[in-house]
């Protein structure tokens, strides 16, 4: 997957601008794909040389923003990219290569890490649970749209309880082999 993929698909819910969708992207895709603003920039740029977004014309020509929209080589592009077939993403997660060089090493110098983790996590769990909150309160079984995005949240906000349930385990057993 690229960038490419997860702009065009923003886009095709919502043509924005650059700003726009740079900080919806931070409260949504963001969450499951990362890219800094400069990066989304310039993605916009070689997708609009591509003919597959293009602006729209703003009534007020004195802004300098442009709001973008998807065009049909761009649809066309999201729709064969998901016929492809994809491999689960393989866990690439540095943290646990430092466990396992601590498991050799020892020490423990790895606990604040490890602490500082767990809080992320418990962030990013409140974050989600705030936004399930906000957005998904009542039921959304009748609009497939909604009901994806809530399969998507869920998702992560199982991520996040899975990742503090093992940190919590994993933390004082940690502790008590330095004991």
């Amino acid at each position: 997957m690229s960038l490419t993929h997860v702009l065009l698909t923003s886009l095709i819910e919502k043509p924005s601008n650059g700003i726009e969708l740079a900080r919806r992207f931070d409260r949504s895709m963001g969450f499951f794909w990362g890219a800094t603003h400069q990066q989304i920039y310039r993605e916009l740029s070689l997708m609009q040389q591509k003919g597959w977004i293009s602006t729209l014309i703003e009534p007020n020509q004195q802004s300098r923003k442009k709001t973008y929209q998807v065009e049909q080589l761009g649809r066309t592009e999201l729709a064969n990219w998901m016929l492809k077939n994809s491999e689960p993403a393989q866990l690439r997660e540095e943290l646990m290569v430092r466990l396992r060089a601590e498991a050799q090493l020892g020490g423990n110098t790895i606990l604040p890490e490890l602490e500082n983790h767990l809080c992320i996590h418990q962030e990013k769990l409140a974050t989600y649970q705030t936004i399930f909150a906000k957005d998904f309160s009542e039921s959304c079984s009748n609009d497939r749209t909604l009901y994806i995005h809530k399969m998507i949240l869920q998702l992560g906000i199982k991520n996040e309880l899975n990742w503090i349930e093992w940190l919590e385990e994993l933390i004082p057993h940690l502790k008590n082999f330095s004991s």
